[in-house]
């Protein structure tokens, strides 16, 4: 006999296999979803897999203040109910102040335990600050501890190759802009990692302690192409909307009834001392224009086809196709599990 889960599953796989069967006109529309059948099947997963699968009791989620963490602690706390889900809330000092605020608000809102681990001191001492500010000095020597910085992309609407820059603010609010060496590049981004492995460490800190599972935030736009780290962020036991379209997880957001502020908060990196976005920072495009190219790209829609929808030239889309591919070369390595000699299972 069928389980539920597999039950929606099918039901969910037979409407995407009639859609594919019947090509449909490129449109925004193909994103939509019915957003309470697919929180049951998610819902569904979710209890199969924590209590029967996993044989665990609950569900640990990292908390960020953003739409895809708070949605993950609805969905968890919606299968299994809010005693067994506990949300982290694990700020440094580079967070911005509307992170704590916004977590703390979905908690209440979601009526989920909470705890808070400030990350500052681990940080300082794994010597992630000193590496990071060592890094950045080898192009802006002058670059001290009262200084704030980020690193940004420049805009993709060209051919040209999309070389990150260091945009640092010295403590008078003069700001000096760098593009980044290789050395420089692989340096900050090697240190600042500490902060989400840091974080995944003390996830499953909780998740052992209480016999719990964790549960992994990224969204199909995040998880394709790479924007994770291994062993930090990239690490979980079950990643609950890593095959739906950022575009999507707001739709359910909606449907969860997730408080407006995190609505409508932009989708941010939180990792840099100086506010950063994610497409300034790591995505060619908009995440709502992103979402849509990726989609045409997955189903064999032609950039002439996407491009009115979007809003960009056929050119632009190919050239965002192809920042796709190349983003999904470097994911490649992020997602496979370690190499073995021979196969042990």
């Amino acid at each position: 006999m069928n389980t539920l889960p597999e039950l929606l599953t099918t039901q969910v796989a037979l409407q995407q296999l009639i859609s594919r069967a019947l090509p449909k006109p490129f449109s925004c529309d193909l994103l939509k979803l019915d957003c309470a059948l697919e929180v049951e099947r998610i819902c569904a997963v979710i209890r199969e897999e924590v209590s029967h699968n996993f044989h665990k009791k609950g569900v640990v989620v990292g908390l960020s203040g953003g739409i895809d963490s708070s949605t993950v602690a609805a969905l968890a706390a919606r299968a299994l109910g809010p005693e067994r889900v506990l949300v982290l809330l694990m700020p440094e000092k580079d967070s911005s102040p509307e992170t704590m605020r916004l977590s703390c608000l979905v908690a209440e809102h979601l009526g989920v335990r909470t705890s808070i681990e400030d990350i500052s001191a681990i940080l300082e001492v794994s010597g992630c600050y000193r590496r990071r500010d060592e890094a950045i000095r080898l192009l802006i020597p002058e670059y001290g501890p009262d200084w704030k910085s980020k690193l940004v992309l420049p805009k993709a609407d060209s051919e040209s190759l999309r070389i990150l820059s260091i945009v640092a603010q010295a403590p008078d609010s003069t700001q000096i802009t760098r593009p980044l060496s290789l050395e420089a590049h692989l340096g900050i981004i090697a240190a600042t990692n500490f902060k989400q492995r840091t974080r995944k460490m003390l996830e499953y800190y909780y998740a052992d302690r209480l016999n719990y599972a964790v549960a992994g935030t990224p969204n199909r736009l995040e998880y394709d192409q790479g924007f994770f780290v291994k062993l930090g962020d990239g690490a979980a036991d079950l990643k609950p909307i890593a095959h739906l379209y950022k575009t999507q997880v707001y739709q359910l957001a909606h449907y969860l009834q997730i408080p407006r502020e995190i609505l409508e908060r932009p989708p941010t990196t939180d990792t840099y001392s100086l506010p950063q976005t994610q497409e300034e920072f790591y995505f060619c495009l908009p995440y709502d224009k992103m979402d849509l190219v990726l989609y045409g790209k997955n189903h064999g829609y032609e950039p002439l086809e996407i491009a009115p929808e979007v809003g960009l030239t056929p050119e632009q889309v190919s050239h965002a196709f192809r920042d796709i591919a190349a983003k999904r070369r470097v994911a490649h390595y992020l997602h496979p599990p370690p190499v073995l000699v021979e196969d042990v299972s």
